[in-house]
């Protein structure tokens, strides 16, 4: 075993693709981003298995093992292996070292190969060795995912089961009426507001209040973890935009339209960035009104009246014409009371696969941290 810097047993590589520049294309060699293969093309940048890193944006630091003959976009970077070292051990080296905590910037983080390759790391010079760690750490992961995966297929049913329940109750019978969004509730975005500013977030809790953003959606339900607290000033600025227990918030703009969420256990005083609309004065049953909101019609509806290509949004003059279909308030309150018990469930099942996830990947981590340190 020696010292050594990340650098000394590996070389990092950029690609020059762009995401626009490589959709929609059907060529034999895939191109991977930070979530998985976007499309394929012509031509490929690695002859061999390599490793990537997600250097920029959503997932920064997260360390991949990638197939031969395949390319990543330029929002990640190529590590190969310097002669000697086996491309899987070093791999599993970078993973052992929480690259995360290398991130620069706000707006968009980054990481550079520049800080992280300075890091100092124990690692074996024998090839053997390295191979057998290899093979000890391969077999103990792939049991750990399968675990993972039993309890991913288990949430996977159940939001199936839970989707297949909505469509049936929400589909229109005998002695149902249809009004429009707009004619059940009012439609507010927050017209001419151009979002807030870094001097504009404060620190302390009690000094300003919660701005909601599509993060906090999370699974279809409001989430308040990690939310940004903004000044009174910024707050008060569009008066009419105060969100209430019982809103509902739709997302209007960007890649998450038509994400929509029933807010309720507000923690704070809040209000949203400019990317929601929220529906306030709702005259029929809340939790009716945001269950219709989920399902394949509505999505469909939304679908059929967003423009863009680059950042797709919707008007609220086009959202307060879609139909909504209406049974009576007390049939709506039977259908919720069904559909809620059915969701708890759903979110029993979610909890448990949460921590599974996080237990698993402790014990990835665990077992990394035994061999690398």
């Amino acid at each position: 075993m020696k010292e050594c810097r990340v650098k000394d047993i590996c070389i990092k590589g950029s690609s020059n693709l762009k995401q626009k520049d490589v959709e929609g294309k059907k060529g034999l060699y895939p191109v991977y981003g930070a979530s998985g293969i976007i499309s394929s093309i012509d031509t490929y940048h690695q002859e061999n298995e390599y490793i990537a890193i997600v250097k920029d944006g959503s997932g920064i630091g997260r360390v991949s093992f990638m197939p031969p003959k395949s390319s990543v976009i330029g929002t990640m970077q190529y590590i190969l292996p310097k002669e000697g070292y086996d491309i899987r051990y070093i791999g599993y080296c970078l993973q052992s070292l929480g690259l995360n905590k290398y991130k620069q910037g706000a707006a968009i983080p980054h990481i550079y190969f520049r800080d992280y390759g300075e890091r100092n790391i124990v690692v074996s010079e024998n090839i053997n060795e390295q191979r057998r760690i290899v093979s000890y750490l391969d077999s103990s992961f792939k049991l750990i995912d399968e675990i993972k995966n039993k309890a991913l297929k288990s949430l996977t049913e159940a939001k199936a089961l839970f989707q297949s329940a909505l469509a049936e109750a929400m589909e229109p019978k005998e002695g149902w009426e249809e009004k429009t969004l707009g004619e059940i509730c009012l439609i507010v975005g927050r017209i001419g507001f151009r979002g807030y500013t870094r001097k504009d977030i404060v620190t302390n809790k009690k000094d300003g209040a919660i701005t909601l953003s599509p993060s906090n959606i999370v699974n279809g339900n409001m989430c308040y973890n990690n939310c940004t607290y903004i000044s009174w000033f910024k707050y008060n600025e569009s008066p009419e935009i105060k969100i209430q227990n019982g809103d509902i918030l739709i997302v209007k703009t960007g890649s998450s339209y038509g994400k929509s969420a029933f807010v309720e256990n507000l923690p704070h005083k809040a209000t949203i960035n400019p990317q929601f609309v929220v529906l306030k004065d709702i005259k029929i049953n809340h939790k009716f009104l945001s269950y219709q909101l989920k399902t394949k019609k509505t999505y469909d509806y939304i679908n059929s009246i967003v423009s863009g290509s680059a950042i797709p949004t919707f008007s609220q003059a086009n959202l307060s014409k879609m139909l909504i279909s209406l049974p009576p308030l007390s049939t709506q309150k039977q259908i919720v009371s069904r559909l809620d018990k059915l969701s708890s469930k759903v979110r029993a099942i979610e909890e448990k696969y949460q921590k599974m996830v996080e237990e698993c990947d402790a014990l990835k981590q665990a077992m990394l941290r035994d061999v690398f340190e």
